[in-house]
């Protein structure tokens, strides 16, 4: 009450001193009433909530205009209308246009939830669990996956592409960027395991996705409405550029760069399902997910291999992919030297046989640690796997241990997830610069990727970290600089340039997992070249032909915006 109160009393102020209240500042403030008025939604306008919704775990900074907090569908659907109605009134005036970006745990670490209009967050109201029914579970996208898989957990069953921030991600956001993780390996991504999607399109309408049989998708191109049109336009698209979609493809285990038309249509099920996973909110606004869940392998086995260099990095993982784990992950010598600090009261001794690995290697950390999880439906074949894997591994010389027990075990996993939040929180006077910290190219290349992309980054006058899926050839690339550092923007188009076109070269992909946003989408003409991107922009234009859903990801972005908006103090 109070908060509507302090807004009529601003509205009615300025109203009432055109003369000396800015455009903007009016427009904006008339705007929150309006949307205030709105019944299932929370607007707000402080500085400190414009202050936090402005950035992301990325690179980035951008100032919403507002926040507002859906109660329900209905009153996005509401918000989405008014957007539009709204956009056409005043089309020839000088206010700009409103948008609308749907955000949810905020963990993105491209700058994808960060737009200079509306910010809609699901995490405060839209996050229930609505319910477990066989090996199918349908939530809303505010819902944080921690409290997710614990309610999965008790049904035995889980959904196994979380990524490695688990622990503070939200559901919205995995099917926004497909995103993939530690189970990636043996599991895949995101967009494997969603059944349905409800997503509130363009006309403010929501509609229920999911894969259709070639009866069905004939049926739906046969009507005449919003939904069918989209289909219809979408659909031709995709067969009138069959050859030019399926070349498109990366080459490679996952991929979260642009959008998937490859796998919508197979000529037998269109799955459009396929493609709003991985799309940043640019098409829609997600209402509710159904995920597909498997039961888990109940016994599993780490082996923990030490690398002093990473020379012998690429064969090491080939010789391990023989034995098939089910994760294979890594983290360099910055994120156990973190580790070793502040995780050390939680695991005490479980750290022995790292500060004597240390100790007998002249006090100097191993530059990486492989991770190579085996699972199995008995203990003995778990067991039997790992000892294989070992064992393959003595021709190497490398350190190497399977560890001895659960709490042994989740100090080397607890280092991997967090990896990211200790760089990021723990580093004093350096920041994680996150943008090229996703590249990926197939494993069986990777003796003559690495040491070329090594060759790059010597180049470079900065710290990097890196940690990441090592059996996908999936690496997460962390620069380090200091906050005031101006060279940055100097930096980033030049070295991600140099490194884009050699993951190019060797037919991967710029990003796996973490997707676009405004670090990446300059990239897309580049990775796919320039007919495949104009599908791109066409495909953005039958959704979102006003382009409402978070402008300037995917298609439409440009560099220097970017580069002007980096957190740089």
């Amino acid at each position: 009450m109070e908060n509507i109160k302090r807004r009529i009393k601003t509205f009615t102020r300025l109203r009432s001193n055109t003369a000396t209240a800015g455009s903007a500042e009016l427009s904006k403030n008339a705007l929150a009433f309006r949307l205030e008025s709105f019944t299932g939604i929370e607007v707000r306008d402080e500085p400190v909530i414009l202050q936090k919704y402005s950035q992301d775990a990325s690179l980035f900074e951008v100032r919403p205009a507002l926040v507002v907090f859906p109660k329900n569908s209905r009153a996005i659907q509401k918000l989405v209308k008014f957007i539009n109605r709204r956009n056409t009134a005043f089309s020839q005036s000088n206010l700009e246009k409103l948008s609308l970006t749907a955000r949810a745990a905020g963990t993105d670490m491209t700058g994808g939830p960060l737009n200079d209009s509306i910010i809609l967050d699901t995490t405060k109201y839209l996050n229930r669990l609505k319910k477990i029914t066989g090996n199918s579970a349908v939530a809303e996208p505010g819902m944080f996956y921690r409290d997710f898989e614990k309610a999965t957990l008790k049904h035995g069953l889980i959904m196994p592409a979380y990524p490695g921030s688990k622990e503070i991600c939200a559901l919205g956001g995995m099917v926004a960027n497909n995103a993939g993780g530690e189970k990636t390996l043996a599991y895949g991504k995101t967009a494997n395991y969603i059944l349905e999607l409800k997503v509130i399109l363009s006309d403010g309408k929501e509609y229920l996705i999911k894969p259709l049989t070639k009866k069905e998708l004939e049926k739906k191109l046969s009507r005449s409405d919003f939904e069918s049109q989209l289909y219809r336009r979408l659909y031709q698209l995709i067969t009138s550029n069959k050859k030019l979609v399926e070349a498109a493809k990366p080459a490679v285990s996952k991929n979260s760069t642009g959008y998937a038309l490859w796998d919508v249509w197979d000529g037998q099920i269109f799955d459009l399902t396929k493609l709003f996973s991985g799309s940043q909110g640019t098409l829609g606004i997600i209402t509710q997910i159904k995920f597909k869940l498997i039961k888990p392998k109940k016994y599993s086995r780490l082996l923990v291999i030490f690398l002093n260099n990473t020379k012998p990095l690429a064969k090491v993982i080939n010789q391990v992919l023989k034995h098939r784990p089910e994760s294979f992950e890594s983290f360099d010598d910055n994120t156990l030297r973190l580790a070793l600090k502040h995780l050390f009261w939680q695991f005490s001794w479980q750290f022995l046989p790292e500060i004597m690995l240390t100790i007998k290697n002249n006090f100097r950390f191993p530059k990486l640690v492989l991770l190579a999880e085996f699972t199995a439906d008995s203990e003995r074949e778990a067991s039997q796997k790992t000892l294989a894997a070992k064992s393959d591994l003595e021709k190497f010389h490398l350190p190497a241990r399977i560890t001895a027990n659960k709490k042994d075990t989740q100090k080397y996993w607890t280092a991997r997830r967090e990896s990211f939040n200790l760089l990021r929180s723990k580093i004093k006077g350096k920041r994680t610069a996150p943008f090229i910290d996703d590249v990926i190219v197939r494993p069986e290349l990777l003796p003559e990727f690495f040491p070329a992309l090594e060759k790059i980054l010597s180049r470079y006058p900065i710290q990097y970290t890196i940690a990441g899926h090592a059996g996908d050839g999936n690496f997460h690339i962390i620069p380090l600089i200091k906050h005031s550092d101006q060279k940055l923007r100097q930096i980033i188009p030049q070295l991600a340039g140099e490194v884009y076109d050699l993951v190019l070269k060797f037919n991967g992909s710029i990003s796996a997992e973490h997707n676009d946003g405004l670090i990446r989408t300059p990239y897309l003409e580049k990775m796919y070249g320039r007919k495949v991107y104009q599908l791109f922009k066409e495909v953005k234009n039958i959704f979102d032909a006003d382009n409402i859903f978070n402008p300037g990801k995917k298609v439409g972005a440009n560099l220097a915006y970017s580069l002007n908006r980096l957190k740089i103090y």
